[in-house]
């Protein structure tokens, strides 16, 4: 036994040991089950092969695609936000000027959020966005001469809140991402590129921009599955899985109506196979174009 667990060549298989043990207990086993499930009708603990009907009734489902339109555009915009934004305060905090105090306060600032409570931020955008004339949104369009805003009964304004709140939460952790990155590219190139007469913006663009990607790449990767499983906060700020017209609807949103609320089971397995699908075939692109993946082949 002691041999076994001394072997060099045994010795990295049993570290890894827990973490492929955890993926297989609780990802690839469920993930097999809702495949299984997704072909048939589940009711009260009987399950009845069906075949490919639950697929073809989600492909007549005008509220699927409502809610997979609601997550895709959600997502796109995500990336819009939440790769640059994170990107140009890294800079920022990452240059030699300012007070390194005041940097060290800003980056504690922008961390915190993330340790905020899905729940309890949701309902804070939920009152910050009310239709009230107290509510804090409302009276920021009031100073500026503009009457109440229904922010949540509509699409655009509803979708604006929802930015805001993902904005808030997610910007300071990828701002950590970035920084880290930036941390990590060699000083040499800086000097190189100053000596060479190069400006810090071109110094950004042909130096920094470079160096971090892989950390884009990284950053990109987790904002589209974080973008499309989004639920828990459209849920707390429209107060419930019905928002008006279906607006704040999205795909994990609608899988728990039909899964929890609706109790058919099967039909949402289809659901969270076709998410599984979606983020892998969006996710697998991107690496591939970026050549993520040949990168790793070649080692």
């Amino acid at each position: 036994m002691k041999k076994l667990l001394y072997n060099q060549r045994l010795a990295p298989y049993l570290f890894i040991l827990p973490f492929v043990l955890t993926v297989l207990v609780f990802w690839l086993v469920p993930v097999g089950r809702s495949v299984t499930m997704s072909f048939q009708e589940v009711l009260y603990g009987q399950a009845t092969f069906i075949g490919t009907e639950n697929y073809e009734r989600l492909w007549r489902d005008q509220v699927f695609w409502k809610a997979m339109f609601n997550s895709i555009r959600y997502m796109l915009l995500t990336l819009v936000i939440l790769v640059p934004i994170p990107m140009v305060l890294a800079a920022i905090i990452n240059s030699r000027l300012g007070n390194s105090r005041i940097k060290d306060f800003f980056k504690s600032s922008l961390f915190i959020p993330a340790l905020t409570s899905v729940v309890v931020a949701g309902i804070i955008f939920r009152l910050m966005f009310s239709e009230t004339d107290s509510g804090l949104m409302n009276q920021v369009v009031e100073f500026f001469g503009f009457g109440p805003v229904r922010w949540l009964r509509e699409d655009l304004t509803g979708l604006t809140a929802l930015l805001l709140l993902a904005l808030w939460r997610w910007a300071g952790v990828n701002t950590m991402y970035f920084l880290a990155g930036m941390q990590a590219i060699p000083t040499q190139y800086y000097e190189a590129a100053s000596i060479d007469g190069a400006t810090k913006v071109q110094q950004f663009f042909n130096v920094t921009l470079p160096g971090l990607k892989p950390t884009i790449v990284y950053v990109t990767t987790i904002s589209v599955y974080g973008g499309l499983a989004m639920f828990l906060e459209s849920f707390m700020l429209y107060a419930g899985n019905n928002s008006p017209n279906n607006q704040g609807l999205t795909i994990v949103g609608y899988l728990y109506r039909k899964g929890i609320q609706d109790n058919d089971l099967g039909f949402a397995s289809a659901v969270g196979v076709v998410l599984l699908v979606l983020v892998l075939a969006i996710n697998l692109t991107q690496l591939i174009a970026t050549g993520t993946l040949k990168k790793e082949s070649a080692r």
